[in-house]
């Protein structure tokens, strides 16, 4: 089940990377699990982690390595989080890494792992290193397709997206590759996230454009409210030493930025479309606030909110519903009797309290459609945020009620 998912585009190839997947058996059973990203030797790295405190032991491991040496390789595998496993788990993380520097004949710490699904277990370590002759072979730069299947979990499609623009007159690519339906309330990125572009950037400029591109698009999102122990986001700049070079100063920058922001907000915007047991794509948008700060806590209000996502499924227009999500929000000083919230184009409040000429079938059917609109106006200034948010179905405790079995 989709909230008007689209299927996978057309993924355009990034020079200097190659990709390579696999079923190593690591917990699904007829179906790559397993993927191998090769980056080439210029490549430059970037990356954002989970801000739980209880962090898996890939995150710990990546995060250490990217801060020692420039990445050839990401290792990614579906199926068995390796978080919640200790001294064991951070072993079993670098053996990989170690095994796989051995296959390349590269350093151990140029070698990012990177894991998703179930926490707590014992990792196969043994299953993912036997694969890795015949993730050797099978690096190709038309990978992306594959690779996006092999590291999903309970997603039900793959997610991927390609953006182009210009530095100096000549076209360059970014394309990225997502996982992620549950356990969706990033803090930082999504589940996992991959992205590359072939045009050659500096340190400084990479590290800017993927903080700024995630606040607004991976931040966005929620599904159910948990951040996950493993997430990750990471942008590869694989452009050779004749390429130009993207600084934040470079006129090219803003252009640059704008296609990885617009591939990120693909990718984030599938995850919540492809949400578990998901039947509606809500758009929570408030605006009328003094800062951007508060906007977002009133939106996350409403889009954490049980009540709020379980009317949504039924097309229930409880309009009473995301007016006490508002109130209890945190901000200080709101005066409800100047709040106003629309249901798509049908103003539902204003001044606090449901419009005379309410008509309650017509929002119902506004809440029915697959793309939902939530506006509110808190009264108080110009500043606004958006976040995109799930309904809340059946479907998704039965999913999770099963995950395990």
């Amino acid at each position: 089940m989709t909230a008007g998912l689209v299927e996978l585009p057309i993924l355009t190839p990034v020079a200097g990377i190659r990709l390579a997947s696999v079923a190593a058996g690591i917990r699904y059973h007829g179906r790559d699990d397993l993927a191998l990203v090769e980056l080439g030797p210029d490549a430059r790295c970037a990356a954002v982690f989970t801000r739980n405190a209880f962090q898996a032991a890939p995150v710990i491991i990546a995060r250490d390595h990217l801060s020692q040496a420039s990445p050839r390789f990401w290792l990614i595998n579906a199926g068995n989080a390796n978080a919640g496993t200790g001294d064991a788990g951070i072993e079993a993380a670098s053996e990989c890494c170690r095994a796989l520097s051995r296959q390349f004949d590269c350093a151990p710490n140029t070698v990012l792992p990177f894991s998703t699904g179930v926490i707590g277990e014992t990792f196969p370590t043994q299953r993912l290193v036997s694969a890795f002759p015949e993730l050797a072979t099978g690096l190709a730069a038309d990978g992306w397709e594959r690779a996006a299947r092999a590291i999903m979990t309970t997603d039900t499609v793959p997610k991927g997206a390609t953006a182009n623009f210009q530095v100096d007159g000549k076209d360059f690519t970014v394309t990225g590759i997502a996982k992620g339906s549950g356990m969706i309330c990033p803090d930082m990125a999504t589940m996992l996230a991959f992205l590359a572009t072939d045009a050659r950037v500096d340190q400084d400029a990479l590290e800017n454009c993927l903080q700024h591109a995630v606040a607004g698009t991976f931040n966005r999102i929620t599904v159910d409210g948990d951040t996950s122990t493993n997430d990750a986001c990471v942008l590869a700049a694989t452009g050779g030493p004749d390429a130009p070079t993207v600084t934040r100063s470079h006129p090219a920058y803003s252009e640059f930025a704008d296609a990885v922001a617009q591939v990120c907000e693909r990718l984030a915007q599938a995850i919540v479309r492809d949400a578990e047991g998901a039947t509606r794509f809500v758009t929570v948008d408030v605006h009328g606030g003094e800062t951007e700060a508060e906007c977002l806590l009133a939106a996350r209000a409403v889009a954490h909110s049980p009540l709020v996502k379980t009317a949504l499924f039924a097309a229930d227009p409880n309009w009473g519903r995301f007016l006490a999500a508002v109130g209890r929000c945190g901000i200080t000083g709101l005066n409800i009797n100047k709040v106003e919230m629309w249901f798509g184009d049908l103003l539902v409040v204003r001044n606090g309290t449901l419009v005379a000429d309410y008509d309650e079938a017509a929002a119902g059917r506004v809440l029915a459609q697959t793309d939902v609109r939530v506006a509110i106006n808190l009264g108080r200034g110009r500043e606004s945020a958006v976040i995109w948010t799930s309904d809340l179905s059946h479907e998704y405790v039965t999913i999770n009620a099963e995950y395990r079995t």
